[in-house]
């Protein structure tokens, strides 16, 4: 009599364990188009690593890479020191060098859960034999940044976002 008992409750015990542990929560995030224009400088496409930063100042996460010869990649000297360490495939994540007066259009994910929470993103930018600007762009993601206009401080004339 035992044994029909566990036989008929078995199944509904494995479908409760399975619709509690079976299941885990994605994190809900948005695409934005992010526009990036260059200044009207000569010489070599510049490298820009996109990042999110945490509230405490360090590197979560790579968003987005411009340039594609990993060989280069140490010339984003404190993006590197992050990405050297976790070596994070970023393969589906980049794209070529931009030059001088170009723009570019690129997707980036960011997590909702970064919005209004302390979080920023910084472009950082090198280019061969000229500088490297480690935050040529930053700013705070707030509910407004992410649908504005940004000014840069070294090759990046500007950065726009907009929500997809």
């Amino acid at each position: 009599m035992k044994k029909k008992k566990i036989i008929k409750i078995a199944p509904l015990l494995l479908l409760i364990a399975f619709l509690l542990f079976g299941f885990t929560v994605k994190e809900t995030s948005t695409a934005y188009k992010c526009m990036i224009q260059m200044t009207n400088y000569t010489g070599e496409g510049a490298y820009i690593a996109i990042s999110l930063i945490n509230p405490e100042g360090e590197y979560e996460k790579t968003l987005h890479v411009q340039g594609d010869d990993e060989e280069w990649y140490f010339d984003i000297t404190q993006w590197w020191k992050f990405q050297g360490k976790v070596r994070a495939d970023i393969d589906a994540i980049t794209g070529a060098t931009i030059s001088g007066g170009e723009r570019t259009i690129s997707v980036i994910e960011i997590e909702d859960d970064k919005i209004d929470k302390g979080y920023k993103i910084r472009f950082e930018t090198a280019v061969e034999d000229q500088d490297y600007y480690v935050d040529d762009v930053e700013f705070e993601l707030t509910s407004n940044s992410v649908k504005s206009k940004v000014e840069g401080k070294g090759f990046i004339r500007y950065v726009r976002l907009m929500p997809q």
